[in-house]
């Protein structure tokens, strides 16, 4: 049964009326199905614009979520600087964060950091290959610091063998739907853990997950082949726009699936454009991507819970990117 087929079916008005009913009768059942249909419809968006007011009303970012940034926007001042840098975070409106990397510091140097800072850790990003490396180590380390998601940032190969002396950019495109149907049962192994360990397993995209192969879409593979029990996903939205796909059906066709938002944005650009070659980044806002459109179809969704900014690229000092992009979420009115 295709998603939402059966909750559709309870509202279906039946398309012939029994044979003993009288043309009153139908009439009368017409004007019924009718009235049901607008009291559904009403309903509906009833209940999305209450929660978009008490969202609104309890956070003047979307979703009425505390701010969130990923840290691998500042990879460039943390190692120097680290609680400083957090610090200047938590001045532009940023409550949470987004780890990718701690830079030689301890749990407890870290969680003391963030104390200081007044942010909260609720993530952290590792490649597969760190996580199959270390994965004791990375369940010992986030438990301690109190985070809440471990997200895999990068998946694997099952068999790396054969990437030998290929380049990064190379890699990327060399996935096959073989390498996603056994990442899929990996995640799933590594969700167990994470779960044991009283954490939450997720994956965060990049582009390559939405080039079809033979007609199958790779990100369509993970959410078929993955428990959601398991295993969450954080989209990144602006990866799956580059890679040629649609954040808002995505949420539309998986609305319990998602439960992290990613929000970049690039600047338009002539040049063609790749999975291996993105456009340039841009402040939110100053590029191409509405983001209107995709948090009030998250609204509808009702299942994310943590949103975080990231941008990677700058023109002009990060900090000051940085509030232009918190700006715009502030602003942001689905």
């Amino acid at each position: 049964m295709k998603d939402g087929e059966g909750r559709r079916a309870g509202w279906q008005m039946i398309s012939w009326p029994p044979r003993f009913l009288t043309e009153e009768m139908r009439d009368q059942k017409k004007m019924t199905s009718n009235r049901r249909d607008f009291l559904k419809i009403s309903s509906a968006a009833l209940l999305y614009n209450c929660v978009a007011a008490h969202a609104s009303a309890a956070s003047p970012y979307p979703l009425g979520l505390p701010l969130g940034l990923q840290l691998y926007s500042v990879r460039e001042m943390l190692p120097t600087n680290y609680e400083g840098t957090l610090k200047q975070i938590a001045e532009l409106g940023y409550r949470e964060v987004e780890a990718a990397g701690f830079y030689g510091h301890s749990a407890a140097q870290v969680k003391q950091a963030m104390k200081n800072s007044g942010l909260r850790c609720v993530s952290a990003h590792y490649s597969y290959n760190d996580l199959q490396k270390q994965f004791e180590q990375v369940l010992d380390f986030n438990r301690e610091l109190g985070v809440s998601y471990i997200i895999c940032s990068f998946p694997g190969f099952k068999d790396p063998a054969r990437l030998k002396g290929m380049p990064y950019k190379n890699q990327i495109e060399a996935f096959t739907i073989d390498d996603w149907r056994w990442n899929a049962e990996q995640f799933n192994h590594m969700g167990e853990k994470v779960r044991a360990a009283g954490m939450r397993f997720g994956y965060h995209n990049h582009t390559m997950e939405f080039r079809a192969q033979n007609g199958v879409v790779p990100y369509v593979e993970l959410l078929r082949l993955t428990d959601p029990a398991l295993v969450t996903m954080e989209m990144d939205c602006g990866w799956v726009v580059v890679g040629g796909g649609d954040p808002v059906e995505y949420l539309r066709h998986y609305p319990t699936r998602i439960s992290m938002l990613h929000v970049k944005d690039f600047k338009r650009t002539e040049k063609p454009t790749s999975v291996t070659a993105p456009p340039p980044a841009a402040e939110l806002g100053q590029g191409t991507i509405d983001y209107r459109p995709i948090f009030k179809q998250a609204a509808i969704a009702g299942h994310i819970r943590h949103c975080f900014v990231e941008q990677e690229e700058f023109d002009k000092p990060a900090m000051e990117c940085l509030k232009i992009d918190a700006d715009y979420m502030r602003n942001l009115k689905a």
